[in-house]
């Protein structure tokens, strides 16, 4: 599943191509995905609308535009978002296509079909959607040691769990809360009611890190994610635990261990994660 790198990955190639684009046609599919497709909303506030900008709020992509109305895009499992030219055959995955004013379509593709397109039209607020009671961004200023104490507060959760929490923080899924936990040397099923204010400040130093890094990577590519441009990322390359169960830990050549907590495949070395 695409997570904050790659979908901010996505944002950033749209962000320089689709401002100022006018959308002159909108082509839906028939398959269902995750949510019906507004098809009336489509029509009504992004069928000749022009683009103003393109933003990232968790995992969602929001296209602005000029009329106040919003396009909501979420990949879910295999989404694909991304700029061809308008004589590009069809693919049967295909479930949106918006023909802009320079010859060229803007293209949802999803192949398992858990992502979904929502419209919020001019004065919408969020809160009753899906972008209501999202926690803070990992990269902005309101994730701080102090905000995850707080949270942790009382409470008795898994480290692991809780980062992946998008009510907590947003945007951090699997392969990245492993990957953070490594680089914090903080073991996953630790519970965050034992952490102090010096691990706090090194889950928060570790996250900026490695989601920076990602993002400068391009996103990790293991199956599916391709950017805008349908470019593959390479930060799977730098991968220390995801996906590396047996292997030595590039401190201690400990092998690293895989184990299952809340049903999701979690990898970490035992010596170095204290």
């Amino acid at each position: 599943m695409p997570e904050l790198p790659e979908v901010e990955v996505i944002r950033q190639g749209l962000q320089r191509y689709l401002p100022g684009r006018r959308i002159l046609d909108i082509r839906t599919g028939n398959k269902k995905l995750r949510l019906p497709m507004p098809r009336r909303d489509l029509k009504k506030y992004i069928q000749n609308a022009q683009v103003r900008s393109v933003a990232r709020r968790a995992k969602f992509l929001l296209i602005a535009m000029n009329n106040g109305a919003f396009l909501v895009v979420h990949l879910g499992m295999t989404g694909r978002l991304g700029i061809f030219p308008a004589g590009t055959p069809k693919s049967k995955h295909d479930h949106l296509r918006l023909q802009l004013d320079n010859n060229m379509q803007l293209r949802f593709n999803d192949i398992r079909r858990f992502g979904f397109i929502q419209v919020l039209p001019p004065g919408r607020d969020t809160a009753g959607t899906l972008l209501g009671n999202l926690g803070p961004e990992p990269l902005g200023p309101h994730f701080s040691p102090e905000y995850l104490q707080k949270q942790a507060t009382g409470k008795n959760r898994p480290l692991k769990n809780f980062l992946m929490d998008n009510r907590v923080v947003v945007g951090i899924g699997n392969i990245y809360a492993c990957e953070i936990l490594f680089h914090a040397g903080l073991n996953p099923e630790k519970k965050i009611g034992r952490l102090g204010m010096k691990e706090w400040i090194r889950v928060v130093e570790s996250s900026r890190h490695i989601l920076e890094k990602a993002i400068a990577s391009g996103g990790t590519t293991i199956s599916d994610f391709v950017n805008a441009s349908g470019k593959s990322g390479y930060f799977q390359l730098e991968l220390q635990t995801y996906g590396k169960q047996g292997q030595p830990c590039k401190w201690c050549s400990t092998p690293i261990t895989k184990k299952t907590m809340a049903g999701r495949s979690t990898f970490f070395c035992p010596k170095c994660q204290k």
